[in-house]
């Protein structure tokens, strides 16, 4: 299976917040821009397997600053590492604001998708081909919490298995 890079599924989705998506206090709801996080982040995956992919995990959504009715969202998502049939795709969320002009860091997310036949059993995707130096370091990254992930469920498994070792 031939290679591919990751400026080939990389894509950035723009949207403008309404007053439907705001929250009661008036700032647009988490869950509204965790929706589109994963909307971005399964069209890249699903842009590299060339295939049907789904959610397997989502590592972390961190919000630094509020979302304001009004405010235009980018949602920057690029693959970050590829097994043999999942990915962890980077999602950066920016927010700017029309009228100031201001451009702040909104919001980051990890999420992991595999890729799925059409019996919808996993199968294999290409390989990541990285470039850069910054595809690199996420790379490494993405390596680190992909073994977190790995002991963490061998934890939940053992567990399961003899729940008194786990108190």
């Amino acid at each position: 299976m031939e290679g591919k890079r990751v400026r080939d599924s990389s894509v950035t989705i723009a949207q403008v917040m309404i007053p439907q998506d705001a929250n009661p206090s008036g700032n647009v709801h988490g869950g509204v821009i965790m929706k589109l996080i994963d909307t971005a982040a399964a069209v890249v995956a699903s842009r590299h397997a060339r295939s049907n992919t789904v959610t397997a995990s989502i590592d972390r959504i961190d919000f630094h600053h509020p979302v304001f009715v009004g405010d235009l969202l980018f949602f920057r998502a690029g693959l970050n590492f590829v097994g043999r049939t999942s990915m962890e795709v980077g999602v950066r969320v920016e927010s700017e604001n029309f009228i100031t002009g201001e451009v702040r860091h909104t919001a980051s997310a990890y999420l992991t998708y595999v890729s799925l036949d059409k019996d919808g059993l996993p199968q294999a995707v290409p390989p990541l081909i990285i470039d850069t130096e910054e595809e690199m370091r996420r790379n490494r990254e993405a390596k680190t919490r992909r073994e977190v992930r790995l002991a963490e469920r061998k934890q939940e498994a053992k567990c399961q298995l003899d729940p008194g070792s786990c108190k």
